[in-house]
């Protein structure tokens, strides 16, 4: 298996990054409007806009408290703020959210579709009259991918796919052997791991530039002192988790033919607010995310829907499989189908959304690229009961509660709703009792986005999953995240049970017994305890090489990439790592690579997921998983490395559908987002990708 964990992608492989995460809810930090209005005195009218007619224009933060740092590489609040407001990248989004250029004049592709050669305009100035230039792309760049930085996100743009870049940041190879290249100021080379589409990646905040004089003029740039901008506005003042005002960057220069910008003079940001609409309302705001179905209901009901709109949202609410290590009847694919097919969406999207949201039986939405190439479960009844009969539970009879895992309202209003409906309908039409369980934000994400945890019940996670930004690997809308990780979709009780210490221990205790202890300091310093290690290199690389000649070109070639490092120049590199070291803390660092070079751990990778590009963990996979589970991340590959999204669509499709239709990942419906925007405000742009919430406040106008 070569679909590595997002920390470890390019240290342990060289591949183009094939795994991805969904957020519709966090950033972490992100809150949506779940205080209803309903408690406010009939008559309220709202006050005097916050937009007084001199050109400022007031409007949240995307999260609550509100943004602590405007540094672009980190997975924060601020990267709504970055992209496009007060940073211009290569490219960028128009107000039809689509994916323009902005800095960038053009490009071309090489013919292997490796190397990206992005030309750029020679106009574009900072704030402070610098010229922008390539050299401010590849510092901006080379500091997030730099050994020292910690706190980069790198699989959260076009980095992931950065030939060579997780192997530089893992300090395996130098600078140089990075996929960058400055041909001349104005032109820029990005080369890939493999052939895949970049310019969604170049829009968002990661792929933003930096004027290096700047920073290192001021240390404290993130907070916004001596903020140097390429794009429509700058910072004139910021409180972290404050307001943050923005004003005019009369330096700015934009891409021609191209709207880069609206009529705003001033933007204050203010702190993120879980009563919007109450704010709104106050005439605190300019405008509001509309984030309950109560809150719509008032709306329409006091004359305030004249200033409501409503957007497509690129997100989709299931049923995600818990991955549960308990064994019991819901691991019948019959039970699980009769699940899906007796569910009733049109009900659900009335009751519970208040119409927010559309009815369908496909993960997928009319007007999304992959429409046409998914299919889904019918709604029938007649057909669900049928399965649960043949299946040995007949109107549910020996069945045990199905447990519905659904966060906290505070984090998403709808989930405990949403259950709720479900466990009705279940009951209902099939006999099946259920157990509503609220999840805190961070058990939830677990459950969302990782692999089987300790003692989670059969049953269901309400999950909310989107496309993280325009590019192939996400019009799968996050439906297919769980085939990333051994464990989730399509494994046995057994097996599941296998992995399961895996995901949650720091270190796997039975590679621990065999390999030795990485927490302990001591352990590797001496090479008698590299021995274990390199037997299971060897081997694990031997077996490896062996399934690659098994399997078809086209992944064959996915999974080595030209001028990608075998594992034995890998291997070979740590070794020299640790030959090379000082002192015994560097050899135990050289040692601790090593060890998860080989064995399964959860410690460094992200969120309580693991290194699935461990050499252990790959060939477990491979020996275990079913012929169906690797054609999953067979097309998951293809669609991920596809050079359009038309190219990639049939494989997003045929993946989901066998996902719905195995009862792993069951549409309920699709998301829509509806706002209040002040009637002397235009430009108001809800972000229809992962992250929520509004964007792109360059573009916001005052009448």
């Amino acid at each position: 298996m070569r679909f590595l964990s997002l920390s470890r992608q390019e240290k342990l492989r060289g591949v183009s990054v094939l795994a991805k995460f969904s957020f519709k809810a966090p950033l972490a930090v992100m809150v949506a409007s779940g205080t209803t209005v309903a408690g406010l005195a009939v008559g309220f009218s709202p006050v005097a806009s916050a937009a007084a007619g001199n050109g400022e224009v007031t409007i949240t933060a995307p999260s609550t408290p509100g943004i602590s740092s405007l540094d672009p590489s980190a997975w924060a609040a601020q990267i709504l703020v970055d992209q496009g407001t007060i940073l211009e990248g290569l490219y960028g989004y128009n107000q039809k959210n689509q994916v323009v250029p902005k800095i960038a004049s053009g490009y071309k592709v090489s013919k292997d579709g490796l190397t990206w050669t992005i030309y750029l305009r020679h106009n574009a100035k900072w704030s402070n009259g610098d010229p922008v230039t390539a050299n401010d792309f590849y510092y901006a760049f080379m500091r997030q991918l730099d050994p020292k930085n910690s706190q980069a996100q790198l699989w959260a743009g076009v980095l992931n796919y950065v030939k060579n870049g997780y192997a530089y940041h893992s300090g395996g190879v130098p600078a140089s052997e990075v996929g960058l290249k400055v041909v001349n100021p104005y032109e820029l080379q990005i080369t890939t791991t493999t052939p895949h589409s970049i310019l969604g990646e170049l829009a968002v905040s990661s792929a933003m530039p930096l004027d290096q004089k700047a920073i290192e003029a001021n240390p404290n740039w993130a907070m916004g002192q001596g903020w140097v901008s390429d794009a429509p506005f700058t910072v004139k003042s910021f409180t972290p988790n404050g307001t943050l005002t923005l004003v005019r960057n009369t330096k700015y220069v934009g891409a021609p033919g191209e709207v880069n910008e609206g009529n705003a003079q001033v933007i204050n940001i203010v702190p993120g607010t879980t009563v919007a609409v109450e704010d709104y309302m106050a005439g605190k705001i300019d405008a509001a995310l509309v984030g309950s179905s109560s809150d719509l209901q008032y709306i329409k009901t006091h004359n305030l829907d004249k200033n409501l709109h409503e957007q497509p949202d690129n997100s989709m609410t299931y049923l995600e499989w818990d991955n549960s290590a308990v064994s019991s009847p819901y691991d019948k694919v019959q039970v699980r189908q009769a699940i899906a097919e007796a569910l009733e969406r049109k009900p659900i999207v009335q009751s519970v959304l208040s119409g927010m949201g559309g009815v369908t039986t496909k993960f997928s939405y009319p007007g999304w690229v992959t429409w046409n190439d998914t299919k889904g479960l019918p709604e029938n009844l007649a057909d669900a009961k049928k399965l649960l009969a043949q299946a040995g539970y007949p109107n549910g009879k020996g069945l045990p509660p199905l447990y519905l895992y659904a966060v906290v309202p505070a984090v998403t209003p709808q989930a405990i709703p949403t259950a709720e409906a479900v466990s009705e309908e279940l009951k209902e039409n099939l006999g099946i009792q259920s157990k509503i369980i609220q999840l805190n934000q961070s058990d939830d994400n677990w459950l969302t986005y990782e692999g089987p945890k300790a003692g989670i019940q059969p049953g269901y996670n309400i999950g909310v999953s989107s496309a993280n930004w325009n590019e192939p690997a996400e019009i799968d809308l996050g439906g297919s995240q769980g085939v990333y990780f051994p464990g989730d979709y399509g494994f046995t009780p057994k097996q599941i049970q296998q992995v399961l210490s895996w995901y949650n221990n720091a270190y796997d205790p039975a590679s621990v017994k065999k390999y030795g202890d990485p927490t302990k300091s001591s352990e590797g310093v001496n090479w008698s305890d590299w021995t274990a290690l390199q037997k299971a290199e060897q081997s694990d690389v031997a077996y490896i090489l062996k399934w690659e000649k098994t399997i078809p070109k086209k992944w064959y070639d996915i999974l080595n990439p030209p001028g990608a490092k075998s594992y034995q120049q890998q291997w070979n590199s740590i070794v020299q790592q640790w030959k090379t070291a000082k002192t015994a803390a560097a050899k135990h660092a050289a040692y601790v690579l090593a060890w998860e070079f080989v064995a399964p751990e959860s410690a460094t990778s992200t969120r309580g997921g693991i290194n699935t590009g461990a050499l252990d963990v790959q060939v477990w996979w491979d020996k275990n998983e079913s012929k169906q589970v690797e054609n999953w991340r067979m097309w998951q590959a293809y669609m991920a490395n596809s050079q359009t999204d038309a190219q990639a669509a049939p494989y997003a499709g045929e993946l989901l559908t066998q996902l719905d239709e195995q009862g792993y990942a069951v549409p309920l419906f699709y998301n829509e987002t509806y706002y209040l925007e002040r009637s002397n405000v235009t430009g108001v742009q809800p972000n229809p990708w992962a992250w929520g919430n509004f964007y792109q406040f360059q573009y916001l106008s005052v009448k």
